[in-house]
């Protein structure tokens, strides 16, 4: 069974897990993981999402305010061991209810080519692919997606 916890940015278990994310992403986006690691800082982020599978953390994720109506999704990793197991989806549902909870309209996020994982996840809970925003605007091996979250 998995469970899930709310927490913030300073979380040991958070910080594990994305210690472990930046050496696969550094791993799969070679020369440019610095360009993509500089949007990636966890120093300010105050609402995070860790899973649990028998009190070991297997996957968390993040969200950080975009704009008024916006939170964009970040931080998003399962431990390679853990992979295929719908933990990426149950923490991302959590996330997306948290930021419900908070009046926000939307998430979007980025994720990069390299990642066939991702995509295939955001596509599976009906994010859509959008153009590229922000610092992403131009870049060719990122793609981005956004959901609405107000279906009330």
């Amino acid at each position: 069974m998995i469970t899930t916890i709310r927490t913030q940015s300073d979380h040991a278990d958070f910080q594990k897990l994305v210690k472990a994310l930046d050496i696969e992403l550094q791993l799969r986006d070679g020369a440019e993981h610095g360009f993509y690691a500089q949007f990636n800082s966890i120093a300010t982020i105050k609402h995070v999402v860790v899973a649990y599978h028998e009190n070991e953390a297997v996957g968390c994720g993040a969200f950080k305010a975009y704009d008024d109506e916006t939170m964009e999704i970040k931080r998003m990793y399962v431990k390679p061991e853990q992979r295929g197991k719908g933990i990426a989806s149950i923490v991302l549902k959590d996330l997306e209810k948290w930021v419900d909870e908070l009046n926000y309209k939307k998430c979007l996020l980025e994720t990069g080519i390299r990642q066939p994982e991702a995509i295939a996840l955001y596509t599976k809970n009906q994010y859509q692919i959008i153009p590229n925003f922000g610092q992403y605007e131009g870049v060719a091996d990122s793609v981005c997606f956004e959901k609405r979250i107000d279906t009330k």
